[in-house]
């Protein structure tokens, strides 16, 4: 994929994930040194509810996430970026009116633009190779679970570089879980034993134990999980980055979220507002996953491919100035 390295002298940056099921933010400079993180912003609007039914963005989700994108553009100002970059994933992707969904976001100065699965893939890799953390690991395997869709990257570190052994991005997300499968409050132990079989299937992967080398997660189910086990009551990623979960920790997880109803699980200390409707799945998601890659554990990390594109914008993907 080419890409073009966006101005490294103490310019500040705002890029956007809009997601299927929430709208990220982050303002950053970018300087010889390295990035400096200035803000970050977090919202669940699920723009992609109901989308893989009605193969639609529905109008309820347009406006939410066309909301908290003028509130980030907002932010972003109040930071000082000068640039904004924000890409639109799976909803956006399989929607067949995205063109009215990306006029509108135009029309409020808050430009958005779809990218493809493999860029997704790809970016959330480099968002992990570049993290100083993973420098000694030799081989690397990321997960990102999402709304509609699920990226898995393997790679090996080669002659300072990395080669990709795997990289997919498949059709599995909470949000499609909640409208399907498991569309239940509280899915029954059978109802949880038969999707986890579909997952199985329809991921299709069987690592050999010790194949996927180090694991780590990106996106809202690890990082809620690491919230709600350390009792955290606002968003504190030094405390979050970096912290492992057992395999049998998420299965005990997700047991123990699915035996709840939304407003239980709104309640629990550490979820973030919005991730009551689909967090268990996303821990499903991420547990059948792990199932696949025989992985033990996986390290969370608050980094995501919205981090990785301050470096390696690709360079089809024009910047507005702010």
């Amino acid at each position: 994929m080419g890409r073009s390295k966006l101005p490294n002298v103490f310019i500040r940056h705002a890029v956007v994930d809009v997601g299927s099921n929430s709208v990220l933010l982050l303002v950053a400079e970018v300087s010889p040194s390295g990035q400096r993180v200035l803000a970050e912003f977090s919202r669940v609007t699920a723009l992609g509810k109901g989308t893989r039914q009605s193969h639609k963005l529905g109008e309820e989700g347009m406006v939410a996430t066309l909301a908290a994108l003028s509130d980030a553009r907002q932010v972003a100002l109040q930071h000082g970026a000068e640039t904004w970059l924000a890409c639109a994933t799976m909803a956006a992707r399989i929607a067949a009116n995205t063109s009215e969904f990306l006029a509108r976001a135009e029309a409020q100065g808050t430009p958005v633009q779809v990218i493809s699965g493999d860029v997704e893939a790809e970016l959330g890799f480099l968002a992990v190779a570049s993290d100083p953390l993973f420098d000694q690991d030799p081989v690397v395997s990321i997960i990102d679970p999402g709304g509609h869709s699920t990226e898995i990257v393997t790679a090996r570190r080669e002659d300072g570089g990395w080669n990709t052994l795997v990289r997919k991005s498949y059709p599995i997300g909470a949000l499609g879980l909640r409208e399907n499968a498991l569309s239940e409050e509280s899915p029954s132990g059978l109802q949880v034993l038969r999707a986890s079989g579909a997952l199985d299937e329809q991921i299709g992967l069987e690592y050999r134990p010790g194949q996927s080398g180090r694991v780590v997660t990106l996106g809202a189910t690890g990082v809620n999980l690491i919230s709600i086990r350390e009792k955290l009551s606002s968003y504190q990623p030094a405390r979050i980055h970096g912290q492992e979960l057992l395999y049998e920790e998420i299965s005990r997880a997700q047991e123990w979220l699915m035996a709840m109803d939304d407003t239980e699980r709104a309640a629990v200390p550490g979820i973030e507002p919005g991730r009551e409707k689909t967090l268990h799945l996303g821990a499903l998601i991420l547990e059948r996953f792990l199932f696949a890659l025989r992985a033990e554990s996986v390290t969370v990390s608050v980094r995501g491919w919205r981090h990785a594109l301050l470096d390696n914008a690709p360079r089809s993907l024009v910047k507005t100035v702010l």
